[in-house]
């Protein structure tokens, strides 16, 4: 339920036109609480008063939206957050210019005083957002050519010798005592690369600055991929996050090396990163073991994503440098071995991992036993588990669940993909109920609930089509698990078949 403020606030932000007159005589403490009406409520003009004079040195929108999360949820488009995320950056943008010619402009009113835009944790709505959300990647876009409109501006003030002051080589410098910083994290692409790069290299000179987070790029080359981590600041970087970039080894052992400088680094995903060691060409084990060592420079490294690299039996010598252990490991269609399953559980890793990924993996034959043996061996920490698409089918779901059982931390379960009747569902959730913090199963679609098995796909893997799933059969199941947990009381716990809504918790959220 919303505080009277609150409600207060919305009427209040609801007269535009009026609103910059009341302005001049708000406290200060009221600013918060309006700021999230107006975001709320879609006010643009408002927010964009606000931010002109806002009178703290922080503006964070986790911080100022989070109460708002309810409305989300009955606001009938989603949260509108495009319009008042681009409000509160062409503020800023008009702000600095403003100072820039007329350093005492605030004196005769208020000074704003926001030397720091905090847009970490927006949610990236590049899936579920809507016409009215904001993508990860379009926030990027916008910052760059925010940061290079400011800097433009710069330059030029300073070209017309307006305010001229001379540093000690004798170049112009502009005044930095008003400049700002966001902190945000960033998406990159190959249609985007030219101007986040310019952005970046005018950053040590610019009133507006981007310090990233998290350092998300796809299908870059080597060197536009390099080209950008030499621009981003050493101290604020705690993820890289390279897809689609096809670099294979080699590319890989070129881009690591430049990964040291950043001392706070403590997740590296290199998922579709076309590394295949199974392809043995010449120099494929001097690579391998570049890299390796490349992974052991970097000291802070807790997570460490391998996605569809296909790494059979070279698990030991990719991991052996590691000077200490991860608490993160995706090894998603790896195409691991046994001696390769052997290793992690004996590693120095094994005690630590909090989440681990072996989805894609046949589990039907000779990597049971080895997987049971790993899941035993870390059980006391691990928080998340995923084994989606690994044909595991009712006999070997029976012969885990000892295992399974022993993850007394558990908290995640992706199971999505296998071949699993109801019977062994209700099996799973009986077994399981012992795990006191297991809140989320994503389990597969039961076999018993399809119209045909002519549409399975060949391979036997456990991506059927939707479609060929029968809708009452399927609820009647999904009645009969829904009904398990609550008498078994259990009702607290998410079982579903639903990838999208609930999708596996980030490392720095576990």
């Amino acid at each position: 339920m919303d505080s009277l403020v609150f409600l207060c606030a919305r009427r209040l932000v609801s007269h535009e036109s009026d609103f910059r007159r009341a302005l001049a005589i708000l406290p200060n403490e009221l600013y918060p609480v309006l700021f999230s009406a107006a975001f709320l409520d879609s006010r643009t003009l408002v927010v964009r008063d606000l931010v002109t004079v806002w009178p703290f040195p922080v503006l964070s929108f986790q911080r100022l939206l989070a109460h708002l999360d309810h409305h989300l949820l009955h606001h009938p488009k989603g949260l509108p957050r495009k319009l008042c995320v681009q409000a509160t950056i062409l503020a800023i943008v008009a702000h600095l210019r403003q100072t820039l010619e007329d350093p005492n402009r605030g004196m005769r009113w208020r000074r704003c005083c926001l030397r720091v835009l905090d847009m970490m944790d927006l949610p990236d709505d590049d899936v579920h957002g809507g016409p009215e959300g904001m993508s990860l990647w379009s926030t990027t876009v916008s910052l760059a050519k925010a940061c290079l409109e400011v800097s433009k501006h710069q330059n030029e003030h300073l070209k017309r010798g307006s305010k001229r002051r001379k540093g000690p080589s004798g170049a112009l410098e502009a005044p930095q005592s008003f400049s700002v910083e966001i902190r945000t994290d960033l998406f990159v692409n190959s249609t985007s690369f030219v101007v986040l790069r310019d952005a970046l290299q005018a950053n040590t000179t610019s009133l507006l600055r981007l310090k990233c987070r998290d350092f998300h790029a796809e299908e870059l080359s080597v060197g536009s991929t390099v080209t950008l981590l030499d621009c981003l600041d050493a101290c604020s970087l705690r993820r890289v996050d390279l897809r689609f970039n096809n670099l294979g080894l080699s590319g890989l052992c070129v881009v690591l090396p430049h990964l040291t400088k950043f001392p706070n680094l403590l997740s590296l995903r290199l998922p579709y990163s076309n590394v295949d060691v199974r392809r043995f060409v010449s120099g494929t084990d001097a690579s391998l073991r570049r890299l390796a060592g490349q992974l052991g420079s970097l000291l802070g490294l807790k997570e460490l994503n391998f996605g569809s690299s296909r790494l059979s039996g070279n698990l030991r010598y990719l991991l052996s440098d590691l000077q200490t252990p991860l608490e993160s490991l995706e090894l998603a269609f790896c195409s691991l071995l046994p001696d390769d399953f052997n290793y992690l559980r004996q590693s120095l890793h094994a005690p630590a991992l909090r989440k681990l990924d072996l989805s894609g993996h046949d589990f039907t034959e000779a990597l049971l036993q080895p997987l049971r043996q790993l899941l035993e061996k870390i059980s006391p920490s691990l928080l998340h588990l995923d084994l989606m698409e690994c044909r595991l089918t009712d006999s070997q779901l029976d012969d885990l669940l000892p295992a399974l059982c022993r993850c007394s931390q558990l908290r995640c379960l992706g199971l999505f993909g296998n071949l699993f009747s109801t019977p062994a569902l209700k099996v799973l959730l009986e077994k399981t109920v012992v795990l006191p913090h297991l809140r989320l199963v994503i389990y597969p679609y039961p076999l018993d609930c399809y119209i045909t098995d002519h549409l399975r796909p060949p391979s036997g893997s456990g991506w059927f089509f939707e479609d060929a799933v029968d809708r009452a059969r399927f609820n009647a199941a999904k009645a009969e698990l829904c009904q398990l947990l609550l008498k078994l009381g259990r009702s607290d716990a998410v079982w579903t078949t639903n990838l999208h809504r609930h999708g596996a918790p980030d490392y720095f959220d576990l």
